[in-house]
């Protein structure tokens, strides 16, 4: 049997907060989608809230997942022990609240999401993405795996994707905020896609109003950082999953505005 399995890029401030309440179910509904991963890391720009990840929650997410901004709310610190549907980097150190790794029940079908952040020029202190990856691999048997891995370097993402090629069901990447041309299905299986993109303000850079980002790149004093009013959109991937191998037959990219 065949799953639609959507992962929507990171959701950054208000206005993308928005616009995933608005148009994630009517998605959902249209593409027959199955199960939702949301990554939820810039919901308040930097960090997100309990009340932030609940509305994120409620607009349709099954999972919740983060990266380098987790814990810039700290408030999200003990929420993070309390709700099972919300991710951190399973690769940050054990100190770190939170799980990195959970599964997840779909009538009958098992599904592990897997959350890691690279270490190239992002998350120096972190464990190795990689080895990590291969320790959850070891746990339970699941029908499906899905990956976020949270990374700058695309050079990183491309070769965990063929790391763990017809290991996992599906990867893909977050972080850059610019969605990669580059969605398909790895010789063993595995769905992959490099950046997902983000859920947030079309005309800005990053989520960010341009002015602000300008006056940083001339030497300039932005200060606080502003999410743009204005058109949104949703940026993601849909990955079509086989149950009877649990991997990937099909990759499609979503942009909804």
């Amino acid at each position: 049997m065949l799953y639609h399995i959507l992962s929507v890029g990171d959701v950054v401030g208000e206005p993308g907060l928005s616009h995933l309440e608005k148009t994630l179910r009517p998605l959902k509904k249209l593409k027959d989608i199955a199960f939702t991963v949301v990554n939820g890391e810039n919901a308040a720009s930097i960090g997100l809230t309990p009340q932030q990840a609940e509305r994120i929650y409620d607009a349709g997410a099954d999972v919740i997942t983060l990266g380098n901004h987790t814990f810039g709310k700290m408030q999200i610190a003990d929420f993070l022990d309390d709700a099972p549907y919300i991710l951190r980097p399973a690769n940050y150190t054990g100190r770190a609240p939170g799980r990195g790794c959970g599964i997840y029940d779909l009538n009958g079908i098992r599904i592990r999401v897997v959350n890691l952040i690279g270490r190239c020029d992002l998350s120096w202190g972190s464990d190795n993405p990689f080895t990590v990856a291969d320790k959850l691999l070891d746990g339970e048997r699941t029908d499906f795996t899905l990956v976020d891995f949270h990374a700058q370097a695309t050079s990183e993402k491309l070769a965990m994707g063929y790391y763990l090629d017809g290991r996992v069901s599906a990867l893909w990447g977050t972080h850059t905020h610019v969605p990669t041309a580059d969605e398909r299905v790895y010789p063993k299986g595995t769905g992959y896609i490099t950046d997902l993109g983000m859920t947030g303000a079309v005309e800005s850079v990053l989520g960010v109003k341009p002015e602000q980002s300008v006056e940083s790149f001339l030497g300039g004093l932005p200060g606080r950082f502003q999410n743009p009013e204005g058109p949104c959109k949703l940026q993601g991937a849909i990955f079509t999953l086989d149950s009877a191998t649990g991997l990937c037959t099909g990759v499609e990219r979503v942009d909804i505005r």
